[in-house]
């Protein structure tokens, strides 16, 4: 048996590795969406449209979206702590290099070098924390793993917002050096060392395959948030997206070592979370880059205004995180699951209604109840999703999870600026003519986008989960005094 002594240093070490791993997810997060906020900027010094920056942010989650499959590969072949520490290498020198671009073209193939560290890091990091991992403190770890991205997104405006009024844009990339250094002395110090790796092949065909169906995906729905994207070009991504997605999963479900192992898809938990949890990451990931666009064009905020009360989401997350392990703990997956996803639909329809007289308060009052069904559903989302999986099939399932999770947060932007394209003519037909009508039916929209994460909640069983829920302990009945 382990001492106690023991094993409380090695729940320490656990907890530390957890939250070096948050810490990464944390600045892959917020690199992914900062750059916009300096795009007038950037744009300014480059002496170029701010609209053509769009290539560099696009160029980093397109990435980000392609390179994902590939790590589960290169985790078994050279372990954990070597393509963990290795990334956080490649995308703190990366950041460096962004920093010293001298125009659009190496600023943006600096940030496809900075999304190839970005991709390695998301999910080995998460596969190192998984493997240390009991299922009985699954709950605990996915809680500090899922901050990162509730709050990245909303932090970018308003840190973007700072860095470019009162310093330089290059300030967005520079911030990431020091902390990229101490992550990559705490990686090689607290991931834990492996034996000698399987050697398996490369699927060479099933990486071709994938690498441009999810790469068409992803530039297609960039496109098609664009409205000076030619047509053609739109057409023609999104029909090459679709058709090699297709063939990139006919091979992997009949190949004997496929880049990205499909089995999880079995299992009820992994599949749900992945259906219903793709919808949800989409809505929610629209919600803070139309908020900040909102408050300003619509309702004639500031940018530090705007991003202010935008911070009123991530404290919302802060004031449930303490009690999303005792809601699942009482309630179970799918109850949480359940109110949380309709929570986040209400939050959304009721965005629509904000108008220039709306108190800040209430509106504050609102982001904070949409903070929290954020925040509850991402929890609920990333730790059922692993409760029924094999361990020897973890290092596929999480590979395959963070994929589908990726290509589902990159398109969360692009689904909002698409509601937010066609928002204008449906708001004309209705006759909302205010500035505010795009706004107002983009909200509706993405909230009929979350109603199908409702509508999988609502389907899943009711005992999902339940060999990684914590016993309930029911407080005891007192005597009665005679």
């Amino acid at each position: 048996m382990i001492a106690e002594g023991s094993r409380a240093r090695l729940d320490r070490r656990h907890l530390a590795l957890t939250l070096l791993v948050a810490g990464t997810f944390f600045m892959e997060n917020l690199d992914g969406t900062i750059l916009a906020t300096a795009a007038p900027t950037i744009g300014r010094a480059y002496g170029i449209d701010s609209a053509a920056v769009g290539i560099a942010i696009t160029a980093y989650l397109v990435t980000l979206a392609v390179l994902i499959p590939i790590s589960g590969w290169l985790t078994e072949r050279l372990g954990a702590r070597t393509v963990f520490a290795g990334a956080i290498a490649i995308f703190t020198i990366a950041s460096a290099l962004c920093a010293l671009s001298g125009d659009l073209a190496q600023l943006t193939a600096m940030r496809i070098l900075q999304g190839a560290g970005g991709a390695m890091m998301v999910p080995v990091g998460r596969l190192a924390v998984l493997r240390v991992t009991e299922k009985r403190d699954l709950v605990r770890a996915i809680a500090w793993l899922t901050w990162p991205a509730l709050a990245a997104p909303i932090f970018a405006p308003l840190v973007g917002g700072l860095l470019v009024t009162y310093a330089s844009w290059q300030w967005i990339f520079l911030l990431n050096i020091p902390l990229g250094v101490v992550a990559f002395g705490a990686a090689l110090r607290l991931t834990p060392a492996e034996a000698e790796r399987s050697r398996k092949p490369l699927d060479w065909l099933g990486f071709v395959l994938t690498f441009t169906g999810v790469g068409g995906v992803v530039v297609f729905g960039a496109l098609l948030a664009d409205p000076a994207a030619p047509a053609v070009a739109t057409i023609v991504a999104g029909a090459a997206g679709a058709v090699l997605t297709a063939a990139a999963i006919w091979h992997l479900g009949r190949t004997e070592h496929p880049l990205l192992d499909l089995r999880a898809f079995r299992i009820e938990t992994f599949r749900v979370t992945h259906a219903g949890g793709s919808l949800f990451r989409l809505s929610i990931s629209a919600v803070p880059f139309l908020l900040p666009l909102f408050f300003q064009d619509a309702l004639g905020w500031s940018p530090v205004q705007a991003g202010a009360v935008v911070l009123a989401l991530f404290v919302g997350n802060l004031v449930i995180k303490p009690a999303t392990t005792p809601m699942l703990t009482r309630w179970g997956f799918r109850t949480v699951l359940i109110w949380s996803t309709a929570g986040a639909v209400i939050t959304m329809l009721l965005s629509a209604f904000i108008a220039e007289l709306t108190p800040v308060a209430l509106v504050v009052a609102l982001l904070l109840v949409s903070g929290m069904t954020r925040s509850s559903g991402f929890t609920a989302y990333n730790t059922i999703a692993f409760a029924d999986v094999p361990s020897d099939e973890m290092t596929g399932a999480n590979t395959l999870a963070s994929t589908v999770q990726q290509i589902a947060a990159g398109l969360g932007v692009a689904v909002g600026a698409v509601a937010l394209r066609f928002g204008a003519p449906i708001a004309s037909a209705v006759g909302i003519d205010d500035a505010a009508g795009a706004y107002r039916v983009a909200f509706v929209l993405i909230a009929l986008v979350a109603v199908g994460s409702v509508v999988e909640a609502l389907r899943l069983s009711r005992t999902a989960g339940e060999n990684i829920r914590p016993p309930h302990r029911a407080r005891p009945l007192r005597r009665a005094r005679v």
